[in-house]
C-alpha cells in the first residue's frame, strides 16, 4: 500500500470514500466512479492501483453490492479503514446560518442529523447523494440553502462549513477496504495482528452452518463478522461472508478451516490484513 498514484471510489467527487481516501492516501489521485462495479474494473484492469471501498457502516448495517462483488472479482482485500462520520452544514460563501431554510443530502445523512436540523429550525430535502449536494448548492448559488457533505466536499466546491459534526450522534462509523488487483500480496509482517476475510457457501443439509462454524469455536478463533447472502436469486442456497481475527498460517485458522471444508463448499479467501487500531479501541 505504500504510495499508491490513483485510487478508486464509487460515487462523486467529494463522497465520504473521497474523505477517507484523502486521511489515509494524501498523496494520491482520488478516482470517481458511478457504481461499484466500475470501480472495482478499474482496480482490477490497472487503471487504478487500489480501491477504497466501502463495506459497512456503524448505524445503516452493511454496504450490500459489496459483498456480491467481491467474491470472484480477482481483487484481494490488503487493509481495512475505520472512517468516523463527520457531517458538516455548508454553505455558498457569505450566507449566513440564521438565513438557511433547507438543507439537502442523502436521506441516510439526513436521518443522522434530524435533531441537529430541528434544532436550527432548518427544512430537510432529499438528494441522491451528500457529495452531489454540495455540488448542486454551488451551482445554484443560493443564499439560503445548505448541503450536508463531508469536509472535502466544501474544499472541492469553494462552500463554507458553518457547522461541523452536525451529526446527532457521534459514535457513526463507516469501516472501508482497500483493494488491489495484484495477485502477489506480500503477507503483513508475522508480529502483525491480522483479519482474514473469507467465504463460504454450506451444503445443503441440516445443521450444516452450526457444523461449519464449530472449528472456530473449538479452535478459539474469533469471529467478528457473519453475514448471509443470497446468489443468482436462489433461496435454497445460502453464501456466508465472514471475519476472523487470524491468519491462515496460524494453527488454530488451518484446524477451523479444515473442519469448515466438511459442510461447506466454495470456500474463498478475499484477503488477509492488518487489523486496523480503531479495531482495537
Amino acid at each position: 500500500m505504500s504510495n499508491p498514484q490513483r485510487i478508486a471510489f464509487q460515487g462523486e467527487p467529494g463522497a465520504f470514500s473521497h474523505q477517507a481516501i484523502k486521511r489515509w492516501f494524501p498523496g494520491a489521485e482520488a478516482v470517481a466512479h458511478p457504481t461499484f462495479e466500475e470501480a472495482f474494473a478499474a482496480v482490477r484492469s490497472g487503471e487504478c492501483d487500489l480501491g477504497m471501498i466501502p463495506v459497512e457502516n456503524s448505524l445503516a448495517g452493511r454496504v450490500a453490492d459489496v459483498h456480491h462483488l467481491l467474491p470472484h472479482s480477482g481483487l484481494k482485500i490488503i487493509g481495512e479503514r475505520f472512517l468516523p462520520i463527520e457531517m458538516n452544514l455548508m454553505v455558498n460563501k457569505g450566507a449566513k446560518l440564521e438565513d438557511i431554510k433547507v438543507a439537502a443530502s442523502h436521506p441516510m445523512a439526513l436521518m443522522q442529523c434530524r435533531n441537529s436540523l430541528r434544532e436550527l429550525n432548518i427544512l430537510p430535502e432529499v438528494f441522491h447523494d451528500t457529495a452531489g449536494s454540495a455540488r448542486a448548492l454551488k451551482d445554484s448559488g443560493a443564499m439560503d440553502r445548505a448541503a450536508i457533505a463531508p469536509e472535502v466536499a466544501a474544499e472541492l466546491y469553494g462552500l463554507e462549513i458553518i457547522r461541523p459534526n452536525l451529526e446527532d450522534a457521534r459514535h457513526n462509523t463507516t469501516r472501508f477496504l482497500v483493494l488491489t488487483g495484484e495477485q502477489s500480496v506480500v503477507d503483513p509482517a508475522p508480529e502483525t495482528r491480522c483479519v482474514t476475510t473469507f467465504v463460504f457457501r454450506v451444503r445443503s443439509i441440516p445443521a450444516a452452518l452450526y457444523k461449519a462454524l464449530g472449528g472456530f469455536a473449538t479452535n478459539s478463533v474469533n469471529m467478528t463478522k457473519l453475514e448471509s447472502y443470497s446468489e443468482n436469486g436462489s433461496f435454497s442456497v445460502t453464501f456466508f461472508y465472514a471475519d476472523v481475527e487470524a491468519r491462515p498460517s496460524d494453527r488454530a485458522l488451518q484446524l477451523a478451516m479444515e473442519e469448515l471444508k466438511f459442510f461447506a463448499t466454495d470456500v474463498e479467501i478475499l484477503g488477509v490484513y492488518p487489523q486496523d487500531e480503531f479495531r482495537r479501541k
